[in-house]
């Protein structure tokens, strides 16, 4: 036989066997959640407004050094480093997984010295043998175990890419919340020593009039007690701020370091531009969890698939081709050729139900993954729902606070007017000035609250206004090979 017939066997055999491969991978369908989605969220205004383009959600606050911050976060926190490798770790799998579907050709070749018979004096027979050639192998996929083994890991990929998207937008969160948090902690800080000046202030003129016999002891250990009320928030206020920057610090992939807090002006809350009315539930198809969830369901189908098939014929073929001589200067001759082609298959007959539990389990981990993402839908709902709710209430709460601060205010020139007339003593003075601090810390964290609330809501909508591209999963991205 020439050498060439070997190789026209496998182009005539393997199309035939390819041409009779078919897929055991039930047809995916998105899983029912039993309930009616609405179009909208409730707690959003129902008007239908334009949304607005990009996603760089958190401009909305209007201050560049965040911006800055943000960019660094994203480009040095080792959480999203982490993430990317893992990324690199589930491509190289789907390589190695997508490599079973190909076939395997491996180059042979060695020398072998023998030694037959002899005794004391008979030296025996001595052999060599030079031989080289290739082997190749290959499974045929008749039953597409193979192809959704490959399938499973190229979701598997998508989820990890969405992964990476969840734990992005948790870090960029985390980095504006604290970000936000240190900014109130200064402003709150920067009202504590305004309240320990005034309250210096008031001692001493409570002093001096008590020196003078015009007010009694008690006045005095009041003013007192009021100024070591004011002076113990300090140190505690002072703690959380540099907890607080060492935790950012951190998450920017540098060393935890504490700083001076910085002076914040009285209007340093900013106003945010307001949520857009009509906001559509079509928002949450962004959120990275819940494509990720998609897509480790859509590889859990596959999984079915595959252990489906496993239960059915395996046919491999194996082949080989070479030379084999006695003599190294001959073995490359017409007459030291060998080859061997070989159609083997392989059915289980009995395991005792080993490949149907197998079967049985993988289904059972789809329906867990089903169950996973009708959660993961609700939940999502919820979010949005929860944190537009509560950015109505905290609003009003706000409004309110605003009207107390003023009341208070109000209330501290009164009580110091009726003072210079005559007409009431110090103590309602320095009640009056307590009340007007408090109030200006109180509005100090609800403005936190307001902010903190609009990143609940990017993070719960998986980002900004822009309207959601189309999901396009079978689109990886990059290239294999």
């Amino acid at each position: 036989m020439k050498p060439g017939k070997p190789i026209r066997y496998l182009t005539l055999i393997v199309p035939l066997l390819l041409g009779g491969c078919f897929s055991m991978t039930p047809e995916y369908r998105q899983p029912d959640l039993g309930i009616t989605t609405p179009e909208s969220f409730q707690q959003a205004a129902l008007e239908k407004t334009p949304l607005q383009v990009g996603d760089r959600w958190w401009e909305v606050f209007g201050d560049s050094e965040l911006n800055r911050l943000v960019e660094e976060v994203l480009r040095n926190n080792w959480d999203i480093k982490q993430a990317a490798a893992r990324i690199l770790e589930t491509r190289y799998q789907y390589v190695q997984v997508r490599a079973g579907r190909f076939p395997g050709l491996d180059v042979d070749g060695g020398y072998d010295r023998r030694k037959t018979g002899g005794g004391r004096i008979d030296r025996g027979v001595i052999f060599d043998t030079y031989d080289i050639g290739l082997a190749a192998a290959y499974e045929v996929d008749l039953w597409g175990r193979l192809a959704s083994a490959s399938d499973a890991a190229r979701n598997e990929i998508l989820q990890a890419e969405e992964n990476r998207h969840t734990i992005s937008q948790t870090v960029v969160a985390e980095t504006v919340n604290l970000y936000l948090q240190i900014e109130a902690l200064e402003r709150r800080i920067q009202i504590a020593h305004q309240s320990v000046k005034a309250f210096q202030r008031s001692l001493e003129f409570v002093n001096i009039r008590f020196r003078r016999g015009l007010v009694s002891a008690l006045d005095v250990r009041q003013a007192r007690r009021i100024l070591a009320g004011a002076e113990a928030r300090l140190p505690q206020l002072e703690q959380d701020l540099g907890i607080n920057q060492q935790q950012l610090s951190v998450l920017l992939g540098r060393y935890p370091e504490t700083q001076p807090p910085r002076a914040q002006p009285e209007d340093y809350y900013k106003r945010l531009a307001p949520v857009p009315p009509g906001l559509p539930s079509e928002l949450l198809l962004r959120r990275p969890d819940i494509r990720a969830a998609v897509a480790r369901l859509k590889a859990l189908n596959e999984e079915i698939g595959v252990a489906k098939a496993r239960r059915f014929p395996t046919i491999t073929l194996t082949g080989s081709y070479g030379y084999t001589s006695s003599e190294l200067d001959s073995l490359l001759r017409y007459d030291s050729e060998f080859w061997n082609l070989t159609l083997r298959l392989f059915q289980p007959l009995f395991d005792a139900g080993r490949l149907k539990a197998g079967q049985r389990a993988a289904e059972a981990r789809y329906q867990q993954q089903a169950a996973k993402y009708a959660k993961a839908i609700l939940t999502a709902f919820s979010e949005v729902e929860g944190s537009l709710l509560a950015r109505k209430k905290q609003q009003e709460r706000r409004e309110r606070n605003l009207r107390f601060l003023e009341e208070a205010r109000a209330t501290q020139r009164v009580a110091e007017n009726r003072y210079i007339h005559g007409l009431t003593n110090y103590l309602d003075v320095l009640d009056a000035q307590q009340t007007r601090f408090e109030a200006e810390d109180n509005l100090a964290l609800v403005d936190l609250s307001v902010m903190a609330n609009r990143v609940n809501l990017h993070r719960a909508l998986g980002g900004g206004w822009a309207e959601p591209e189309p999901v396009e999963w079978e689109k990886t991205g990059w290239t294999v090979f």
